[in-house]
């Protein structure tokens, strides 16, 4: 047999590639459709343009591909992280084009409390930093708060407390807001109730809570897991409405403590911090109108006491009258030399005002105003000779100026006339010879130009032995497709004008023999054609 033969094939089937790859993935999901797997996360991609996440997970020995989905990461209560260790639920696939094994993961949740306490203090600080826990940021309380708004759940012994606590002290009109207080949701109901009681209106349908009252009971680490979610401790810091936090037991701490504006280390200490005790609140006023009672009496007693020690220091009717009297007296005596002296003082201004007047009489102040006018009438004349001496001297001085200038301007135009006569055969000589000049240069220009002319003329093309031929018409022959036989033409050279005819019709484009080049003058001007 010859050893390069085929060897026979056996009964091992063949598979495809793509064949084989489907068998291993349809293998590994049968066989782990559900796995959990712990290890700490490696190689972490946060979301991509799909919003898939890519990480591995890996311990001390082997490590594995895991993919989380855009729709899964968004419901995760644990978001993956770098390094982190964790507890991943799903199943194992292959992913063909690589030829590896992955790990799908439906749910994320970190392993162990050491894991959980380390990602909680890193969030703590992360939020510490932002300023979400300082103490400006807190609001007091109100004393005695007329809506107490509850976010709780609504089945739990948590609201039976709060409100039974309530009703011992001080009963309030409370509004609650149901919320899962654990699992996936719960943190996303907190934060949508805390920022739902802050929407209310004021004075509307639904009153708004004068403070608000987030309550769970007690858990573990990971129930309690939901209070510590960054969403809550937001809407938690952005309350405009006063925050009590009552979460877990005393000893339970979660973020939301820090972030509100008050914590209570129950929810039962919660209702007793938001409202007083009824009763102590009325003993207490019933103290107070007690004491304003005695308060009251003692300082009306005070005053009457003061009042009648006044009116033992006060003086009788006759001294309080004799003072008033004796000075009623004096001014009796005192009136009739008065009156006389007021009669005298006004008689002597009457007297000075009839001087006055006397003055001011017509005929005093014509008599005035005629002096006054014969006064100006004075002054008028004089002003008017003296107007009409300074205007005859002014009349007498402009015609001597008059004279004088019409005999200089005689002067001047007689002695312009003698300097333009003896200028003027001088401009007549320079305006000679300036014609002729300009007449030399026109002429020089008129016969360059006619040279030119004549250089650039058809007669000196035919001069050079070129010949014009045109048809009957006198239409110049530029082709000679245009001739046909016999036809008569007109052919016009440098010495004249003759007829000729076709022998044969025009043979297309082809150009004739070139006909030889007579010498004609030689004028310095190149070949045109």
């Amino acid at each position: 047999m010859d050893s390069e033969s085929p060897k026979p094939v056996g009964n091992t089937p063949e598979w495809s590639v793509s064949d084989l790859s489907g068998a291993l993935k349809r293998t590994l999901e049968d066989a782990f459709g559900f796995v959990r797997v712990r290890g700490e996360i490696s190689g972490y991609r946060g979301p991509v343009g799909s919003g898939h996440v890519y990480f591995s997970l890996k311990d001390a020995n082997a490590k594995i591909d895991a993919v989380i989905w855009k729709g899964v990461f968004g419901r995760l209560k644990t978001r993956p992280q770098e390094g982190l260790e964790v507890i991943a639920t799903g199943k194992i696939t292959t992913f063909a084009g690589k030829s590896s094994y992955q790990i799908i993961i439906d749910s994320l949740e970190p392993a162990g409390i050491g894991a959980l306490m380390a990602l909680l203090e890193e969030r703590r600080r992360k939020l510490a930093a932002e300023g979400l826990f300082a103490q400006e940021r807190k609001q007091l309380i109100p004393y005695l708060p007329r809506v107490i708004g509850v976010v709780t759940s609504p089945t739990g012994a948590v609201i039976r407390d709060i409100l039974h606590r309530l009703e011992d002290r001080f009963p309030r009109h409370v509004l609650v807001w149901p919320v899962r207080v654990q699992g996936e949701t719960s943190a996303a109901e907190v934060a949508a109730a805390i920022a739902g009681f802050n929407a209310l209106p004021e004075g509307g349908r639904i009153p708004r809570p004068d403070v608000i009252i987030v309550a769970r009971g007690g858990g573990s680490l990971e129930d309690l897991m939901g209070f510590n979610e960054e969403i809550v401790v937001r809407a938690a810091a952005a309350s405009l409405i006063p925050l009590v936090s009552a979460v877990g037991h005393e000893t339970d701490i979660t973020l939301i403590d820090h972030a509100a504006d008050l914590r209570a280390p129950t929810p039962t200490g919660a209702a007793e911090k938001v409202v007083p005790v009824r009763a102590e609140l009325m003993s207490l006023v019933a103290d107070l109108a007690r004491r304003q009672a005695g308060a009251m009496r003692r300082l009306s007693d005070r005053r009457r006491s003061d009042l009648r020690a006044l009116a033992r220091a006060l003086p009788g009717p006759e001294a309080v009258l004799s003072g008033p009297r004796q000075r009623l007296d004096l001014a009796a005596a005192r009136l009739a030399p008065a009156l006389a002296r007021n009669a005298r003082v006004h008689e002597q201004k009457l007297g000075l005002a009839a001087q006055r007047l006397a003055r001011q009489s017509p005929m005093a102040r014509l008599a005035a105003l005629r002096a006054k006018l014969d006064g100006y009438g004075r002054v008028l004349a004089q002003a008017r000779n003296t107007a009409l001496s300074a205007e005859s001297r002014r009349i007498a001085d402009a015609r001597r100026r008059l004279q004088e200038l019409e005999q200089r301007g005689a002067r001047a135009l007689a002695r312009g006339v003698i300097l333009r006569g003896e200028r003027l055969p001088a401009l007549e000589a320079r305006l000679q010879r300036a014609f002729a000049q300009s007449l030399m240069r026109r002429r020089e220009r008129l016969r360059s130009s006619v040279s030119l002319l004549a250089s650039l003329g058809p007669e000196a093309v035919l001069a050079r032995g070129y010949a014009l031929v045109r048809d009957e018409a006198g239409a110049v022959i530029r082709d000679p497709g245009q001739l046909r036989a016999g036809q008569a033409l007109g052919v016009q050279v440098a010495g004249g004008r003759f007829g000729v005819v076709v022998a044969g019709g025009g043979e297309g484009p082809a150009r004739p023999a070139r006909p030889a080049r007579r010498e004609g003058p030689k004028t310095g001007q190149g070949d045109l054609f």
